[in-house]
Parts: structure tokens; C-alpha cells; sequence
């Protein structure tokens, strides 16, 4: 296993880098109609935009999750390339850079050593130890440049609403969901962990079936969109 990639027994399965790049394509076809769209807050349709971008957001994460654990491609190139790019468009984040943070997080888990914990279980304080973790100066200032260079071709406040809010709140949905749910308090398992009920349509629609959290510890080489599997297993 080099650098703390997820070791499995099973091939990689050809459909992720698929899957992978229908999320990346998806997020910049729902982002170029939702930066033309006509703003009214009294349209519902606003409301979804952002909850959509916000998921499509969450989604780039995850990819750029599985490409560290080695499950987009069997070809190394294209595995790292697509997470690579999925964590790029994530507001800048950059995944060599995430890669040792991430896989520190399944060595030491809900310890001193373990990047995405904080023992005081405090929501906030956890929140803000996790955000420091993974944004960086150089991550603000290319946003920044970023939405200047974007302000001239798109609104502003279809920039803000429909391409920074998204960011900030799909950040939210991967620390309650991804994080704080499955590692609040004292877990007495292998892997200090805890897992969200069955409901496959909620776990996907809440965070990528990273709610089935206990199942991702013991198979990280499980890619996403099969942790549904895991679970099923786990309840069998």
C-alpha cells in the first residue's frame, strides 16, 4: 500500500472514472445556466439552484476523496488527474495537499494526530479546527482573483449566490454529515466511528452514503457509490 492508499482485494470497477467525471460535467453545466439565470427570490427555482450546486459541490469533494483512496481508475494517471481537477474546481483545494491530511484522518482517527478531529465535540469550535485544516491564504486569494476575472462576463450576484454560496454551504454538509455526525463522542469500535440508519435515498442525498461512515472505515477501498452495498452487508 504506498502513501496510505486504500489496499482492496477487488479490481477497480471502470464505471468511477465515469461517475467521476459525470459529477465534474454536471457541476459546470449547472453552474454556466445557474450564472444566466434571472434572479428573483420569489422564485423557487433560485432556492434549488443553490441546493443543487451545493450537492454538485459536495459531489467534487467526494470524488476528490475517492481518487485518494485509488477507486476512480485503475490507471494512476487518470485516477490522480480527475482528483486532481475535482478538488481544483472545489474552490482551489489541492489534492496532493489533501492526500496526506485525508489519509492521517483513517490512520488516526478521532485522535491528537487526526486532522478532521477536535475533541472538544463542540460543533462550532470543530468546525472552524476542520476548516483551518484544509483552506489556505493561496486558496482565498485565487478565489478572489478568480470571481474578479468571472465579474466580468457573469452578474455578481448570480457569482455569489449561485458559485460561492454553494461552496461555503456544501462545506457545512461535509462536516455535519462526513465528520461531526460520525465522530461525535466515544465509539467503542475499531474504527471510532459511527454510522447513520439505513435509508440509502437520505445517505445519498445528505452526503454520498459518507453518513454509512463505520462502512467507509472498513472498506475504504468502497467507492462511493457503493457504500450503500457495505451497508446492506452490515445489516444483513
Amino acid at each position: 500500500m504506498d502513501s496510505g492508499r486504500s489496499s482492496t482485494s477487488n479490481p477497480v470497477d471502470p464505471k468511477g472514472l465515469a461517475i467521476g467525471w459525470t459529477i465534474i460535467l454536471l457541476w459546470f453545466v449547472s453552474l454556466s445556466i445557474l450564472l444566466r439565470l434571472t434572479i428573483s427570490w420569489a422564485n423557487p427555482w433560485v432556492y434549488l439552484g443553490i441546493l443543487v450546486q451545493m450537492h454538485l459541490y459536495t459531489g467534487l469533494f467526494i470524488t476528490a476523496h475517492d481518487a485518494m483512496h485509488g477507486v476512480v481508475s485503475s490507471n494512476k494517471k487518470s485516477n490522480d488527474l480527475t482528483g486532481w481537477i475535482a478538488a481544483i474546481l472545489f474552490s482551489f483545494n489541492f489534492y496532493k495537499r489533501l492526500f496526506p491530511r485525508h489519509h492521517a484522518h483513517h490512520r488516526h482517527v478521532a485522535t491528537a494526530e487526526d486532522p478532521d478531529y477536535h475533541d472538544s465535540g463542540n460543533f462550532l469550535i470543530w468546525y472552524v479546527s476542520f476548516i483551518r485544516q484544509y483552506v489556505t491564504v493561496w486558496q482565498i486569494l485565487l478565489m478572489a482573483v478568480t470571481f474578479n476575472i468571472l465579474k466580468l462576463f457573469f452578474n455578481t450576484e448570480n457569482l455569489i449566490v449561485f458559485w460561492m454560496l454553494p461552496a461555503i454551504l456544501s462545506t457545512f454538509q461535509l462536516f455535519y454529515f462526513g465528520t461531526y455526525l460520525p465522530h461525535r463522542g466515544d465509539h467503542d469500535n475499531k474504527h471510532h466511528s459511527d454510522t447513520q440508519s439505513k435509508n440509502h435515498l437520505w445517505a445519498f442525498l445528505s452526503c454520498y452514503f459518507f453518513g454509512y461512515h463505520y462502512e467507509h472505515h472498513d472498506a475504504p477501498g468502497t467507492p462511493w457509490w457503493r457504500l450503500w452495498r457495505e451497508k446492506e452487508k452490515k445489516a444483513a
